[in-house]
C-alpha cells in the first residue's frame, strides 16, 4: 500500500509510465468474523473468576451489563460522563453525544444519541452512580491511557479473560452488540427496524427524506420498548451485576 502510494505520486508526476502496485492485496491470512454471543459463552463469562489487578470486578460487570442490555460500544460506555445520565420524558436514558474538552465523540451524527437504562441496570443500582461515583465519569475504576483512551486497560482485560476461559476469537467486547441487534431484529413484530437503527446510532436504512424526518422524532417510549425486549435467561447474567 506504501509503494502504491510513492508510485502513485510519481505518476502524477509523470516520472512513471504507470504504477506497477496497484491491485496487489496481501492479506492471506483468514480474517475473523465477530458474531453474537451464545447462551452457552454468557455463562462462561458469568461464572469466570477475576484475576485481573488493573481494575475493579466491580467495574467490569457493570461495563459489561450496560453492553449487553444497550448493545453501546465500549468506547460509548466507558466515556460516559455523569451529566450523561439524565431522565428524558420520564425515562431514565444514557445520553452519548461530542464532548470537544476531552476529544471523544460518536463516530457518526446518528451516533449522538438517547440510550433508554433497561429496567434490568436500574435494579442493578446503574442510577446511584451519578451520586455515589467520585470525578466527572459515571463509570468507575477506570483510568485514562497516555494515549486519551478511557476503557482501554478494561479492553486488555476483557482479552485476557476471554483467553483464559477459552473463548474463541469471533467473541469480542463488540460481540455484545451483535447479540443486542440479532435479539431485536428476532423480536416480536412491534419492534420497528427504524427503531433499532436509532437505538444503535446507525444511519437508516432506507435513507429517504421521510425516514430520516422520522428517525430524529422517534418518541423515548418506543425506544424504552425497544432496549426493554432485550432479554437472557437468569442463569447466563449470574455474576454480572452491579450492586453496592
Amino acid at each position: 500500500m506504501r509503494l502504491s502510494a510513492l508510485w502513485s505520486q510519481l505518476q502524477q508526476r509523470e516520472l512513471v509510465t504507470r504504477n506497477p502496485w496497484t491491485g496487489w492485496n496481501f492479506e492471506n491470512g483468514q480474517k475473523t468474523i465477530r458474531r453474537s454471543w451464545t447462551a452457552r459463552e454468557l455463562a462462561l463469562l458469568a461464572s469466570a473468576s477475576w484475576h485481573s489487578t488493573s481494575m475493579p470486578e466491580q467495574t467490569f460487570r457493570l461495563v459489561t451489563r450496560i453492553a449487553a442490555y444497550s448493545g453501546m460500544r465500549l468506547g460509548e460506555i466507558c466515556t460516559l460522563r455523569k451529566e450523561d445520565l439524565q431522565t428524558v420524558d420520564g425515562i431514565p436514558c444514557f445520553l452519548t453525544r461530542p464532548h470537544p474538552e476531552t476529544g471523544c465523540s460518536p463516530k457518526t451524527d446518528a451516533g449522538t444519541r438517547m440510550v433508554p437504562v433497561r429496567s434490568k441496570l436500574i435494579e442493578a443500582g446503574v442510577l446511584m452512580l451519578k451520586e455515589t461515583t467520585e470525578g466527572p465519569y459515571l463509570i468507575p475504576g477506570l483510568e485514562t491511557s497516555k494515549l486519551g483512551v478511557r476503557g482501554a486497560a478494561l479492553g486488555r482485560a476483557f482479552s485476557l479473560l476471554k483467553t483464559r476461559i477459552g473463548l474463541p476469537a469471533e467473541i469480542t467486547f463488540h460481540s455484545f452488540r451483535h447479540t443486542v441487534s440479532t435479539q431485536l431484529r428476532n423480536a416480536n413484530a412491534n419492534i420497528r427496524e427504524v427503531w433499532i437503527d436509532r437505538l444503535f446510532g446507525h444511519e437508516a436504512s432506507h435513507k429517504s427524506q421521510g425516514t430520516t424526518t422520522y428517525l430524529t422524532s422517534i418518541s423515548t417510549t418506543n425506544l424504552r420498548q425497544t432496549v426493554e425486549a432485550i432479554n437472557y435467561p437468569t442463569a447466563n447474567f449470574r455474576g454480572v451485576n452491579f450492586k453496592n
